[in-house]
């Protein structure tokens, strides 16, 4: 049973909603999301990443950085740039890449179900990075990152979304990377009650992206639980900011890696290793694997095919992975990785980026790059159904969501 609650979304006016609406906080370094803010002054990146609007001298998590966020959140809801919704309701966001389209509902979901585990994860967070956001919700009393929910499809819950979307859209805009953003307000009884009690029948929801942003904004609900010792649950810190997306909606990207040295090998060496782990087949330009167990490798300017010998995959849900055999099987043994978390010599790429990010990488500042098969929705489930967490970096969800349409304020 999972709980999504209606809320009072505080949210940008109609007429600025696409210079608001901003990629999510992290994909950006510093100087990236200061031209950023250059470029759109009323870009939500300017409270999600406050820095920008100070000096250059100041660090990214000092304090001043978090003050700063919150005056700005506050000067844009005195000078009416956003608003806040007078009743609770849902809003469906509809985001089109590419000529495909998924649709979300946007809610509140309840810190108690992350707790109990009804609300799963797949992956670790880190202390480190928590913090900034932990800060960031503590001193605007809002989370204003959604977080990107995954739950089992269901036909109950598309049909009521299908039925809102003929409504009038909130927001209708096609932002700088060619991904349009529709948004409708669900304010009828029925339908409220409807996602409400679909969602109450629902076992699991799951964290497709947005760990550390979960972590942090369920910690500071924690935190103003221990400040109000008489809360009663149904206070606004209780509930984080989600948008859930039907499973068969999504679409997960491939998750790349580049490796900075051979390991002390030469190319031909690195081939015949690979040789006996499976078949390694010269392609004729770049190469995207088409299955599951199969890697592009791209090596001294040529692109090869690499499969795995079936026999050699393990039937678990995590050391089975295409990211996990090639961790345990090349990366460790014949390069020496043991944590990709904290070796310097690798690094990773995400699909968006293109096969092309991959050659250039290895032509400038690498020596070998891996194109992986994408993890699959269902093997995301698996992982987090048994309880068990997901290497770092294999899952690179797109669309990505953006950060300042939705803003979920709670009790200081």
């Amino acid at each position: 049973m999972a709980t999504i609650k209606p809320f009072c979304a505080v949210r940008p006016r109609q007429d600025i909603a696409a210079r608001v609406a901003a990629l999510p906080y992290d994909v950006y370094n510093r100087a990236e999301a200061k031209i950023e803010t250059k470029r759109e002054p009323l870009s939500f990146l300017c409270i999600d990443r406050a820095e920008t609007q100070l000096g250059d001298d100041i660090d990214t998590y000092d304090p001043q950085v978090y003050k700063k966020a919150a005056s700005l959140m506050k000067k844009r809801i005195d000078d009416n740039t956003f608003v806040q919704d007078a009743t609770p309701c849902y809003y469906v966001y509809e985001l089109t890449m590419d000529g495909r389209s998924q649709t979300g509902v946007v809610g509140v979901a309840s810190i108690d179900d992350y707790i109990s585990g009804t609300i799963k994860k797949h992956e670790n967070t880190r202390a480190d990075k928590e913090v900034d956001r932990i800060n960031h919700v503590d001193a605007l009393s809002a989370q204003t990152g959604p977080i990107f929910l995954a739950y089992r499809g269901r036909d109950d819950i598309r049909q009521v979304l299908d039925s809102v979307k003929k409504t009038q859209a909130l927001y209708d805009f096609t932002s700088p990377d060619g991904i349009t953003h529709r948004v409708w307000a669900m304010r009828e009884d029925k339908d409220i009650s409807a996602i409400q009690s679909a969602f109450e029948d629902t076992d699991s929801v799951y964290i497709a992206d947005g760990h550390h942003r979960c972590a942090s904004a369920v910690k500071v609900g924690i935190k103003r639980r221990e400040e109000h010792p008489s809360y009663t649950g149904n206070e606004e810190f209780n509930y984080f900011l989600s948008v859930l997306f039907a499973d068969d909606e999504l679409m997960i990207m491939d998750y790349n890696r580049v490796v900075k040295d051979l390991g002390g090998h030469s190319e031909k060496e690195i081939l015949d290793e690979l040789s006996k782990l499976g078949t390694v087949e010269e392609k004729n330009g770049a190469y995207r694997p088409e299955r599951k167990g199969c890697v592009g490798v791209y090596i001294d300017g040529r692109w090869y095919a690499f499969c795995f010998d079936k026999g050699i995959i393990p039937d678990d849900p995590v050391a089975g992975l295409d990211v996990s055999v090639l961790q345990d099987r090349v990366l460790t043994p014949l390069f020496g990785i043991g944590d990709p978390r904290t070796d310097s010599r690798i690094d990773f790429v995400g699909g968006i980026r293109g096969l092309g990010e991959l050659e250039r990488r290895v032509e400038t500042d690498c020596k070998i790059a891996f194109a992986m098969y994408p993890t699959s929705i269902g093997e995301l489930f698996a992982v987090a159904d048994a309880g068990l967490l997901m290497p770092p970096k294999s899952t690179w969800f797109e669309p990505k969501l953006r950060s300042g349409l939705f803003i979920h304020e709670f009790e200081r």
